[in-house]
């Protein structure tokens, strides 16, 4: 997965919608949860802090980042021997280093 965007997503005459930030977030794996991120967080740039699809948007960026820490469970707690799979750490938070890629 790459982060560049879809073309008709970034057009200037065509506003963001819910839709846009649920395309990428529908099949988000620990492994590109980070990419889906920074997506999410170019596309919504410029929307101002109080609209909706930036709010909902934030909220997404929040479970990637979470996804890409804490992993995923497979099967449901019915199926027992379905561990978690580990991303970074289970008990590790996220947390920003400047550097290249601006945390």
């Amino acid at each position: 997965m790459a982060e560049a965007e879809q073309p008709n997503r970034l057009r200037g005459d065509r506003p963001v919608t819910v839709d846009d930030v649920r395309q990428l977030v529908a099949s988000a794996t620990p492994h590109f949860a980070y990419q889906i991120r920074n997506r999410i967080r170019k596309l919504v740039a410029n929307l101002p802090a109080d609209d909706q699809v930036r709010r909902y948007a934030e909220e997404q960026i929040a479970k990637m980042e979470q996804l890409g820490f804490t992993g995923e469970v497979r099967g449901t707690p019915e199926q027992p021997g379905m561990a978690a799979l580990p991303s970074v750490s289970e008990h590790e938070q996220p947390h920003y280093v400047e550097g290249a890629t601006r945390g």
